[in-house]
């Protein structure tokens, strides 16, 4: 009996040591994966270009499309990591315009897209949830990158591009809006057909790239997680 004993301590021994070096093993290929698609989407922040019905300082991308891939693959935290790294990645590049300002709220708008939807899809992991989730992440990224653009970034912006000689206000911005959309009359309607629509399409885009490509990717992924 007292052999049979010792043989089931050695081997829960055995197997608490197997499992934790699976588990540290595995995080080291999450956090390697979530540093790869953090650095091709801090690449594709650079291939930017402006849609017609918004100023020039609004410009399209497709960085969101490897972030909602890895909240996808791992949950929402690797999304939220991902987004940040994009970010800090960016703007040691580039530098900021706005003390930090305008990247915190890009980050939020970024995670106001992922987060929902990457919950909604790990719930359900079927196209039926991936659809559902990103419509409504969609629609929390319309929500959250409207307010913050009305209350945050476009103020920010305005204080810190002010000179002693030039001063920009809210209203400078707006005005930008209307000489390339005549439906921008103020800031109400520079958020409503401006900005409102900017994070539609965006969202949209980058939903259907996501849709079309994660099946093939989450994969290549899970055969990665099962050497």
């Amino acid at each position: 009996m007292e052999e049979v004993k010792c043989s089931d301590e050695y081997l829960y021994i055995l197997t608490g040591i197997f499992i934790g070096g699976e588990m540290k093993k595995k995080s080291t290929r999450v956090l390697v994966f979530a540093g790869v698609l953090a650095s091709v989407s801090a690449v594709l922040m650079f291939l930017e270009f402006p849609l017609g019905f918004a100023p020039s300082f609004y410009k399209m991308d497709f960085s969101e499309v490897p972030v909602l891939i890895g909240a996808f693959a791992y949950g929402p935290v690797v999304g939220i990591i991902i987004e940040g790294v994009k970010i800090i990645v960016r703007t040691s590049i580039v530098g900021t315009q706005t003390m930090g300002v305008g990247e915190l709220a890009n980050f939020l708008i970024g995670i106001s897209f992922v987060v929902p939807a990457s919950l909604i899809y790990k719930a359900h992991k079927t196209k039926k949830s991936a659809v559902i989730g990103l419509a409504v992440g969609s629609l929390a990224m319309i929500i959250v990158g409207t307010l913050l653009n009305a209350f945050v970034l476009l103020p920010a912006f305005a204080f810190f591009l002010s000179t002693p000689e030039t001063t920009y206000t809210v209203d400078s911005f707006v005005y930008l809006g209307s000489l390339v959309n005549p439906l921008v009359k103020d800031l109400p309607t520079f958020l409503a057909f401006a900005v409102a629509p900017f994070n539609l399409i965006k969202a949209v885009l980058t939903g259907i790239i996501v849709i079309l490509s994660y099946k093939r990717i989450s994969s290549l992924i899970k055969a990665k997680d099962s050497e």
